[in-house]
């Protein structure tokens, strides 16, 4: 704004493109042979070509490595530059450079100049979605600075610009995609890792880490000296961690953001628009609501005599921003997957579930990670997704998932058999009517896959026969949503493709 009041100021902008002129003309006076061929070529691959190839490899580059944030994020950054650009040029109605031969491509107004804007915007945007950090990051800006460098060289050697106009249009090619990632996509949120990771992992060191500490001493007086990511390879709604005091006490802890938040909402809105409403699957209006459910949940569990650890407390890192739910560490404890499964064990696994059909309880994510083993007890944690008097269905769906967890570490058989012990033929055969692919934890789906589905087919011969149950809710809700998702996408997608010169991606 400051640099386009200036040139509508009539001394200022004749101050500068004097000082522009007796810039360029030794360039333009002393043109050789050899290097006018040399420029020319990057006036026009930096103008016609470099855009387009950059923007689309950052885009399809971002959304092939589930980055769909910083995808839209990188759009809306060339949308904005471009929008600034034609703005500002508009208004200020400035001249190729007078007087001056040229020999490059050009259209439209000279400052601010649009290749550079949007080439500069597509280097920084590719580091900002697809280069990790340091080192590799500021490799990647250096080499960018050259670019720039190189192709606003050629075109003011080509007569195309004048040099103010390469330098302020560099200037916002940087500035718009930085302001822009920075604030809806920070590092620490959703950070750029060379390995595919979850973005519900956040990094809980630097800021957040002192952050983290500060908070349980005050809240909780705990003074917290290592905080460790745990268990992060089964966990894909928060952040488990443990967490040590300097005099060795242990606990566990869940960190819970504003991104877990939206991550919950559009989970249940997808789930929602495959099968309609299931139940109890209304989003959470906030991160404390979040917490504070899970919270609750364990109390609930505990009351009921289920073995999980013990809460201990919420402690509120930025309000209304990040909770952590402090509960007991268990020590020595691992994953059900990892160790033989006897009779003993099928036999606790199967009376957690006995005991949640008694309380009127539903855990709804019965997978191998929540299933802990501790001095050969069985302990069921992460209570997240749990619900108060559930349907016979999602009681059913417990029950099936529960036995599939059990029979992987040991067999069908005698799962199954130890399973009529204490409950019914037709709960059994119902709990494996009701069982489809959406019903099993994304852990629980991929270890019946790798089992070939074998334990589910031999599940499936030994229950008695049942149809399956259809778990599709239809509503009007269901299909005015699903037009208006559509009609929504098709909406943004024609505006995408009726933009793409403007953005630089035709």
């Amino acid at each position: 704004m400051v640099w386009g009041w200036i040139f509508l100021s009539d001394r200022p902008a004749i101050w500068i493109t004097e000082r522009d002129l007796e810039l360029m003309s030794p360039l333009v006076e002393n043109r050789t042979d050899w290097l006018t061929p040399t420029m020319q070529a990057i006036n026009e691959i930096g103008s016609r070509w470099a855009i387009v190839a950059i923007g689309w490899i950052v885009l399809i580059g971002a959304i092939v490595a589930r980055r769909l944030r910083h995808a839209l994020l990188f759009i809306a950054s060339q949308a904005a530059i471009a929008g600034i650009v034609t703005v500002v040029a508009t208004q200020i109605g400035r001249p190729r450079p007078l007087g001056v031969t040229r020999i490059g491509v050009w259209e439209g107004y000279a400052q601010p100049s649009r290749p550079v804007a949007l080439l500069t915007g597509v280097l920084v945007a590719f580091a900002l979605s697809l280069v990790p950090p340091a080192p590799w990051r500021r490799r990647w800006y250096a080499l960018s600075a050259v670019l720039v460098v190189a192709f606003g060289f050629a075109q003011v050697y080509t007569g195309v610009d004048h040099p103010s106009d390469v330098l302020v249009s560099a200037t916002v090619g940087v500035a718009v995609p930085l302001l822009i990632y920075r604030t809806l996509a920070p590092e620490a949120v959703f950070p750029v890792q060379s390995h595919r990771g979850k973005t519900a992992h956040l990094d809980v060191t630097g800021a957040r880490g002192d952050a983290i500490r500060s908070a349980m001493s005050e809240q909780l007086g705990f003074d917290a000296t290592e905080i460790v990511p745990i268990g992060l390879e089964g966990s894909a709604g928060s952040t488990p961690l443990k967490i040590v005091d300097n005099n060795g006490k242990v606990v566990f802890a869940k960190l819970y953001s504003s991104t877990h938040l939206r991550s919950d909402r559009w989970y249940k809105l997808g789930r929602t628009l495959l099968y309609g409403r299931l139940e109890d699957e209304q989003r959470f209006t906030s991160v404390r609501r979040l917490v504070q459910h899970e919270h609750y949940m364990l109390f609930a569990f505990e009351a009921a005599g289920v073995a999980t650890h013990a809460p201990i407390g919420i402690v509120e890192i930025t309000p209304d921003r990040e909770y952590l739910l402090v509960a007991e560490y268990l020590h020595d404890a691992v994953e059900v997957g990892q160790v033989a499964v006897d009779v003993d064990l099928v036999d606790q696994g199967l009376g957690l579930v006995k005991k949640f059909w008694r309380a009127g309880l539903a855990h709804r994510d019965i997978k191998p990670a929540n299933l802990m083993v501790q001095n050969d007890q069985l302990r069921i944690i992460d209570v997240a997704f749990a619900q108060i008097r559930p349907s016979p269905w999602r009681e059913a769906v417990d029950l099936a998932n529960m036995m599939l967890v059990l029979a992987l570490s040991s067999s069908a058989t005698m799962v199954y058999e130890r399973a009529r012990l204490r409950f019914t033929d037709d709960e059994i055969a119902e709990a494996f009517a009701a069982s489809r692919g959406v019903t099993f934890p994304s852990q629980l789906r991929s270890a019946v896959r790798g089992d070939g589905h074998t334990v589910l087919e031999q599940f499936r011969e030994l229950v008695p026969p049942r149809a399956p149950v259809s778990i599709q809710r239809w509503s009007l809700r269901r299909v005015g949503l699903t037009l208006w998702v559509a009609l929504l996408a098709l909406a943004l997608f024609a505006i995408f493709v009726s933009n793409l010169a403007d953005i630089g991606l035709a």
